[in-house]
């Protein structure tokens, strides 16, 4: 996935915020599920993330497109986790972050980890 780095994501240091990767990371893993059709659904189930990660290893700075991939691993009873690494289109030969989360299916009327469906299960094996 491209995302366009924004002239108001950068921080005084005229690099990309650190908080902005997160955000990268989260377009990126929220697209994917919605491409899959795992939408959160408030009345019954879905992803949570209980955990995320970035390591940055080149600043980004504005103008430019971040080249993100996703891959996904480690299907658990209830959870699976997430990796991201974050280069940009003009230098996709550049790791300039990488990142990740783990995910936890829950069933939101009980606040409970729940089984991941069969469905997600066949996709993250």
């Amino acid at each position: 996935m491209t995302l366009p780095i924004r002239w108001g994501d950068m921080d005084a240091m005229g690099h990309v915020n650190n908080t902005v990767y997160f955000r990268y990371l989260e377009i990126v893993r929220i697209e994917w599920m919605r491409a899959i059709g795992c939408e959160p659904d408030p009345r019954g189930e879905g992803p949570v993330i209980v955990n995320a990660f970035c390591n940055f290893h080149k600043q980004l700075e504005y103008p430019g497109d971040v080249l993100a991939t996703l891959f996904v691993s480690d299907p658990g009873r209830s959870s699976f986790e997430s990796w991201c690494t974050l280069s940009r289109s003009d230098d996709p030969d550049t790791l300039y972050a990488s990142g990740g989360a783990t995910t936890v299916w829950v069933n939101f009327p009980l606040q409970k980890s729940a089984p991941l469906p069969d469905h997600m299960r066949t996709l993250l094996t």
